[in-house]
């Protein structure tokens, strides 16, 4: 297990509750009384650290290298029945943008995600989840067939931002995420949105339009990152703590301000701390969205996202 940097109380408790049990195994003296002093104190500061997160913290938790990706939730989740489908029918398959078919609790959905890597090789691989315009036209593809054949969209937003290259805006980066924002708004099907760690800008945007969107405890969603924003209003890195907060993204924030409709709690210390418990959560968040939109009409469901849109960003002084 990796540590944060405000993780580092656990971690030496921990380290702690290690050795005791060693001392206890390799000799006759009892420890037990030890050790449940120590497992009690680490209970207590966990409860402490964790329950009151600072925004920043929170960022840092959304992108824990331990924390499970879009590919983790969908295979947990959907298990042998995800089929994965490639490719934009126009450039080439773009490997940070992951969809297919596959079902929940029996229901098919067709998904759509961003996946990052979990070493140097898959980074690189998965383009630190950051999608191309290609990524965003076959994910606009398979929305569509998914319209087409009326199956439920389920999308899972986890990037840093779309890919700012030279080459993806000569692509049409630009162009390709204002599209999927036009098309998702009039998809005459369900669509499900679920923040599963970093919800940057319009990289998230482009997959984020949706009738339910829920967000995980320690996940954030703004248009811009904490360190970006710093070293625009203050020419540094150094106040992405204060950025973080001023910018109003931890999940709490977007649920106050009528952003996102529910938050998906978390087990303590993090999705990574429990994943069993996290896809059960997560499933039985997306088996209840659907269940809340299947029987509306096209038009109805059509008309409640539009104005649900419409209505974000009201503003009394």
């Amino acid at each position: 297990m990796e540590y944060l940097d405000f993780e580092l109380p656990i971690k030496e408790l921990e380290e702690q509750l290690e050795k005791c049990v060693i001392i206890g195994k390799e000799s006759d003296v009892d420890v037990t009384p030890t050790c449940q002093e120590i497992n009690k104190k680490l209970e207590q500061t966990k409860k402490e650290i964790y329950k009151n997160l600072t925004a920043w913290q929170r960022v840092q938790l959304s992108r824990h290298p331990n924390r499970p990706y879009t590919l983790d939730y969908i295979r947990a989740i959907c298990g042998d029945t995800f089929l994965e489908l490639h490719g934009d029918r126009g450039f080439k398959d773009d490997k940070a943008m992951v969809g297919g078919l596959g079902k929940i609790n029996g229901q098919s959905f067709m998904i759509v995600g961003q996946q990052k890597g979990f070493n140097t090789k898959t980074r690189q691989y998965r383009n630190f989840g950051m999608a191309n315009p290609e990524g965003y036209r076959k994910a606009l593809r398979l929305m569509k067939m998914a319209e087409k054949f009326g199956i439920p969209v389920l999308t899972l937003v986890d990037t840093p931002g779309a890919y700012p290259g030279l080459e993806a805006e000569e692509r049409g980066q630009g162009e390709a995420i204002a599209r999927n924002i036009f098309e998702m708004v009039r998809l005459k099907v369900p669509i499900i949105t679920i923040i599963v760690g970093e919800g940057a800008s319009g990289g998230a945007l482009g997959i984020g339009v949706g009738d339910r969107v829920y967000m995980l405890e320690n996940t954030w969603y703004s248009v811009i990152s904490p360190e970006s924003c710093s070293s625009i209003l203050w020419k540094s890195w150094e106040y992405k703590e204060r950025a973080a907060e001023a910018l109003k993204l931890t999940s709490s924030d977007m649920k106050k301000q009528k952003l996102v409709d529910d938050v998906i709690p978390e087990p303590l210390g993090g999705a990574h701390y429990d994943r069993e418990t996290t896809f059960k959560t997560v499933a039985e968040y997306i088996t209840k969205g659907y269940n809340e939109l299947k029987d509306l009409s096209t038009a109805d469901l059509i008309a409640q996202r539009m104005d649900k849109y419409s209505n974000m960003g009201e503003y009394k002084e």
